[in-house]
């Protein structure tokens, strides 16, 4: 709450994605940057992972306006943020949460030992 009511008075507020995450430009050029500064307000934790590529771009000043959102071919997969640390994270056969049990290896594997 205290964090959309200072982004409200020192930037001005860009638009807002699919998402729901809310974008915002800051008022003035800062003298460090030389340029202006661009954030984010998440919906939910703070996930970096959660910008979609339409606004990545905005935000990192590789181009001026938002690109949009509306042209989706039917071979485009919707952005999801990563998923590492979570239920839907990528676990190999032989993982621990996946039972734990790999395949036995061929009999092309012959293990090293010291001195041989």
């Amino acid at each position: 709450m205290l964090k959309r009511f200072f982004a409200g008075i020192s930037g001005r507020k860009v638009g807002q994605d699919r998402f729901g995450n809310t974008y915002y430009e800051s008022r003035g050029t800062y003298m460090a940057y030389g340029r202006t500064r661009r954030w984010v307000l998440y919906v939910g934790g703070a996930e970096a992972t959660k910008v979609p590529p339409e606004w990545h771009a905005w935000l990192h000043h590789t181009t001026d306006a938002p690109l949009p959102e509306a042209k989706r071919h039917p071979w485009m997969v919707e952005h999801r943020p990563n998923p590492t640390g979570t239920a839907n994270a990528y676990r190999p056969v032989g993982h621990d949460y996946v039972a734990g049990r790999r395949a036995p290896t061929t009999g092309d594997y012959e293990a090293w030992t010291p001195g041989s």
